[in-house]
């Protein structure tokens, strides 16, 4: 348990916090004054006070005490009415912050490489957006404001209580110092149940996202298993009510004690004051020791928040090193310094040079793809083959720098991908995959996600040459129907065809199929190959297939094994040489030649 303690104790230095706040700083300045000028406002009703008991009420003045009684309401008045605006700027700086903060996380997380995303759940990855930084929203929007309005204040009535009665003063003021040393020990427990609650609520976060999608409710349904996702669900819940009790409760008996500590002084206060005046010392009148007490109550309020200030950022201080913890997360796939964009007109060649690549870190991790050379020459067509874990998918994504090899070169048009810029490469390399993904929208802003400019004759002639507009003007609301989540409105061919269509609206030079009919019944299937057939002329093409039936026609067929190429050529040339490519099609992985 103390491993844990220590582990989720904060490496964020203050200053990296602080430095947050930095373009903020001409708001933050006008905060400070405006915060100034209402303790400065605040402190004067005590003064007022002690006038009407010590002089107006004593020699009947009516006027000076009608004088200072509007003087006390204009006090209240103007400390309300500079505490609205002194918020509303406090909350304007932190949401702000807050707003800086989710787009440098989403942003930082939109860098990383494909493998990161493969190694992270989703929901977790969920988190650390929305519930991490949610909970540093009371830090950010309201800490700055709290911290200086009651340093402003605590200072100011200090210097009031001493200009009233400097004896009655060093008592009131003795004690506070005392009332603060229990703060960092409680603090740092506070961090180490903050961190614990927070990793649960992640894992409750990504529960929930991965159960309650449609492909997880699918699953759930299908295999009887709802009880136990339900069982997973209450435990996680409970483990995270638990810690949110305990964090809640830290310390609650520690603030109480010193809050009464604090109330209790005023009672010293009156205590002294009354001995005094029974020994008939009268060292105050008795105006001043009533505005002395009311002074003094508005002393605990400010120490009160300050307490709670330095107990609340020490429980965030979890939240922060979580938070950056993402923002420096190194990004493996970043562009190259003098990156240039990537100049290809019309098809372009694609070649790898002796690429070696393994998804591990780790030297004693297995090659995943080994030696490879290749090249596809410009406007052709590769199909690439071979049994499942041969690493076709890999060598896909390494062509579109998903990933980047740790040996070896790749190509397009004579131009290292790790020398182009990232917007360019995405440009030039289209990719269908097997997984198509649509977002919960309409047919046409799907479609518009890889051009927003493209008019609506653009998506009707895409969506022709893929074969699916026949599919879409049927619908009731035709371009304009939600696909609903991931799609599923439609059914697997129209959201292959779909994502066919969004390929060609973006019209890249190079066009990867992985797999892309190998989940379609052999009608779609054939309507899919026409509309990939549709999509590759007059591009250079790399399929990607499981159906060997789909490559007949392919300029030259690649066959991998192990990540290493063992065999090439033309389909029935491959028939012919009885190698592991006829043995693929004498399996049923293809119609006979």
């Amino acid at each position: 348990m103390r491993s844990k303690s220590r582990e989720s104790e904060p490496g964020v230095p203050v200053r990296r916090i602080a430095a947050l706040f930095v373009g903020y700083r001409r708001r933050l300045t006008g905060l400070v004054a405006l915060l100034v000028l209402q303790a400065g406002v605040s402190v004067s009703a005590p003064f007022l006070l002690r006038e009407i008991l010590d002089r107006a009420i004593p020699e009947r003045d009516v006027p000076l005490l009608s004088l200072l009684a509007l003087g006390m309401l204009a006090s209240a008045a103007g400390t309300a009415m500079l505490s609205a605006v002194t918020n509303r700027l406090s909350n304007v700086i932190g949401q702000g912050i807050m707003h800086d903060v989710r787009v440098a996380v989403y942003e930082h997380l939109q860098r990383m490489s494909l493998g990161y995303f493969t190694r992270t759940r989703a929901g977790a990855t969920l988190s650390r957006i929305t519930s991490d930084i949610a909970g540093v929203d009371a830090v950010l929007t309201n800490t700055v404001t709290a911290m200086v309005q009651s340093g402003v204040s605590a200072l100011a009535v200090a210097v009031a209580l001493v200009v009233l009665d400097w004896q009655l003063a060093l008592v009131a003021l003795v004690v506070v110092p005392g009332m603060l040393l229990l703060t960092p020990r409680l603090g740092r427990r506070r961090r180490a149940v903050a961190g614990h609650r927070q990793r649960r609520i992640s894992g409750l976060t990504a529960l929930t996202s991965e159960s309650l999608s449609v492909s997880g409710i699918l699953l759930a349904k299908t295999m009887g298993n709802r009880d136990e996702l339900r069982d997973r669900f209450v435990a996680e819940s409970r483990e995270v009510s638990r810690l949110e009790i305990a964090a809640s409760m830290m310390g609650r008996w520690s603030t109480a004690s010193r809050r009464a500590s604090l109330v209790a002084v005023p009672a010293v206060v009156y205590w002294l004051a009354g001995v005094q005046f029974a020994h008939g010392i009268h060292p105050s009148t008795l105006g001043t020791v009533v505005a002395f007490t009311s002074m003094l109550n508005r002393l605990v309020s400010p120490i009160g928040t300050m307490q709670g200030i330095g107990q609340g950022v020490s429980a965030s201080m979890a939240l922060f090193t979580r938070i950056f913890e993402v923002l420096d997360l190194p990004v493996d796939i970043a562009e190259a310094p003098g990156a240039t964009p990537l100049a290809v007109a019309g098809a372009a060649e694609v070649a790898l040079r002796d690429v070696w690549f393994r998804y591990g870190d780790d030297d004693r991790d297995d090659w995943t793809l080994r030696g490879i050379d290749l090249t596809v020459p410009a406007g052709r067509r590769l199909a690439i083959v071979g049994a499942t874990g041969s690493g076709k998918t890999t060598l896909a994504y390494l062509i579109a720098r998903l990933y980047d090899p740790q040996r070896g070169a790749v190509t397009i048009g004579g131009t290292d991908v790790r020398a182009a810029t990232l917007d360019s490469l995405a440009a030039v390399v289209g990719l269908v995959s097997q997984e198509t993904y649509l977002f919960h929208d309409t047919v046409a802003a799907n479609l518009r996600f890889a051009r927003p400019d493209a008019s609506d004759a653009d998506l009707v002639a895409a969506c022709r040459a893929a074969r699916v507009h026949d599919a879409i003007a049927a619908l009731p609301d035709g371009y304009d129907t939600v696909v609903g989540e991931r799609g599923f409105r439609f059914s697997g061919g129209e959201r292959q065809r779909l994502a066919i269509a969004r390929v060609l609206l973006r019209d890249p030079p190079v066009l990867i199929l992985d797999e892309a009919t190998s989940a379609l019944d052999t009608g779609t299937e054939r309507e899919v190959q026409l509309a990939l057939d549709a999509a590759a002329a007059g591009r250079t093409t790399i399929a990607i297939a499981h159906r060997l039936s789909t490559v007949r026609d392919a300029d030259e067929i690649v066959v991998l094994h192990a990540g290493s190429i063992v065999e090439r050529g033309r389909h029935a040339e491959l028939v012919a040489a009885g190698g592991r490519y006829a043995s693929l099609v004498a399996s049923g992985h293809a119609a006979a030649p």
